[in-house]
């Protein structure tokens, strides 16, 4: 079975995405950033109100990937609050000032998440290394999962690369960027991977970025029978 990932800005999203049928979402903040670490109160709700397996986007600022020990602290702090508060696994991604997977605190921030999965993100997009050496690395960092556009703009762009990646390593492949209602079954059909992650949002006449129930729905079920 294909395992869906919805990214979810709020907990207003969350409901929206189990409202669709998802079982389990990334929680962040902040999505016109690329998404920040969202707030205790909505890791909570959603894991113990909801009821649905969350994994957490831990990124405690916008920009690079690059964190100084400050920073690295706190990301420890907030994997460690995660497993306190039910979250079934953080996400997470560091690079160097060269531009590849940062081994060092990668392995760091796995001791950190204890019995929670790791899942490396969209960092490795930007990594300026093999993607299959990439790849490795975190493989050998004891990440559970990879986030990924193939290097590309869109998971749909970087199929091909994915394509690659998928049973390389044990590392679970989790393709995202793009990834709609519409292109979904023609990627999973293309690159093989098993966990798809979307966010089918929608932006509300106020400007606020909003799950959208009827997406997440149509989603799922376009993939029912692969």
């Amino acid at each position: 079975m294909i395992q869906v990932e919805i990214c979810c800005n709020s907990r207003e999203s969350a409901v929206a995405a189990k409202s669709g049928g998802a079982q389990r979402i990334e929680l962040c903040r902040n999505l016109e950033c690329g998404g920040l670490t969202p707030v205790d109160a909505d890791i909570e709700y959603c894991v113990r109100s909801l009821g649905l397996r969350t994994h957490v986007l831990v990124r405690p600022r916008s920009g690079d990937f690059v964190y100084t020990p400050a920073e690295m602290d706190d990301i420890i702090t907030t994997i460690r609050r995660c497993g306190q508060l039910g979250a079934a696994a953080v996400v997470v991604g560091f690079l160097t000032a060269k531009g590849k997977v940062d081994v060092g605190l990668t392995r760091r921030a796995v001791d950190a998440a204890g019995g929670m999965e790791v899942t490396f993100h969209r960092a490795f997009d930007e990594a300026r290394q093999d993607p299959l050496e990439a790849l490795r690395v975190i493989a050998d960092c004891g990440c559970h999962r990879l986030l990924t556009s193939g290097q590309a703009p869109t998971a749909p762009e970087g199929a091909e690369v994915i394509r690659r990646l998928v049973g390389t390593t044990g590392v679970e492949i989790l393709a995202g960027s793009g990834v709609t209602p519409a292109n979904v079954r023609e990627l999973i059909e293309k690159t093989g991977v098993r966990e798809v992650h979307g966010s089918c949002k929608t932006t509300l006449p106020d400007g606020t970025i909003r799950t959208d129930a009827a997406q997440v729905r149509q989603l799922i079920d376009n993939i029912k029978n692969l």
